[in-house]
């Protein structure tokens, strides 16, 4: 399994601890300081640090893995995070470990041995438990259980204090600097997605961006996407299928002045034929990704009254 990039010297901050690995850090932020436009890419499923227990507790990890992972949208964020001054926040560690768009809570402790399964849990599991995708993913289409044995209650605290709370705490703190520099901010949380069957007699969107149905973001934001993706000849689709997860629940805060978004993109734009690798097209969606985070920017600098503020004119080249 592939592990992350090496540190450089653009890194701001590495944090928490992959366990079962030698310290390996399970996120990075990257990017300027100060900020150079109020905008932070958010990338939680793309990590490929597999430690070597947690292969060999998988039935089969390759192709759980391909199915879990979110592949490449790092590199792809890497990518527009160099073309526009944006801030880059990472995860190395995978999602088959922890989920970081669910909640601390959200388990499936029929998962777990059951000595560590809780006395009563009065609500029962929610519906993505149920669906096999909580905190830790249990079961996928195509591949049902991804588990050789049972989990125990101390590898959910290991994972829930060495990945998932450090990430959380780096990205509100992230974004708040951000909304105090500029007086607001825009999380967009990136995520890839299985093409998508087009309705008849339209074309299968390329892109899903949500907004928990209005809630995470001022509706300029929402409105200046859409207008970018009509003047680039781009299909996108608004809250269906992917309206936004725990990510956004828990860090959007707009009457605040920080915002988010969750954007979905179809593999085939960007990978090959087995999504497995970057395709030919590659190139363009980074550029593209590009142009989108540029207009976001200025969006929110409006948003927040900050105008052409000192360095902006620069970045949005």
């Amino acid at each position: 399994m592939e592990h992350p990039p090496p540190e450089n010297d653009s890194q701001i901050r590495a944090g928490g601890r992959i366990p079962g690995t030698q310290g390996i850090s399970a996120f990075a932020l990257n990017g300027p300081d100060p900020s150079r436009i109020p905008v932070l890419i958010a990338v939680p499923h793309a990590g490929r640090t597999y430690p070597g227990t947690l292969v060999r507790n998988m039935r089969n990890p390759g192709a759980s893995a391909l199915k879990l992972e979110d592949r490449f949208v790092d590199r792809l964020a890497e990518e527009v995070a160099a073309r526009t001054g944006a801030l880059l926040l990472v995860a190395h560690a995978p999602r088959a470990m922890i989920d970081l768009n669910r909640a601390p809570d959200d388990v499936d402790w029929e998962m777990f041995a059951t000595e560590d399964r809780p006395a009563s849990d009065a609500h029962g599991p929610n519906r993505r438990s149920r669906s096999g995708l909580g905190l830790i993913p249990r079961r996928l289409p195509g591949i049902g259980e991804l588990w050789k044995r049972r989990h125990f209650r101390d590898e959910l605290a290991a994972r829930i204090d060495g990945i998932h709370a450090p990430y959380h705490a780096c990205l509100a703190e992230t974004l708040e600097d951000l909304r105090n520099r500029w007086g607001a901010a825009v999380l967009l949380d990136l995520h890839s997605m299985p093409p998508i069957g087009a309705r008849l007699g339209q074309r299968s969107p390329e892109f899903v961006l949500g907004d928990r149905f209005g809630a995470s973001c001022d509706g300029s934001l929402v409105a200046e996407s859409f207008a970018y993706f009509s003047e680039i000849d781009r299909m996108a689709a608004h809250n269906r299928p992917y309206a936004g997860g725990y990510v956004l629940e828990r860090h959007a805060a707009p009457q605040h002045g920080m915002h988010a978004l969750q954007l979905e993109i179809d593999r085939s734009a960007y990978l090959d034929s087995a999504f497995e690798r970057p395709g030919r097209d590659f190139a363009d969606m980074a550029q593209m990704l590009a142009g989108l985070v540029r207009r976001l920017a200025n969006a929110v600098i409006q948003l927040g009254g900050t105008g052409n503020a000192t360095g902006w004119p620069e970045a949005a080249e």
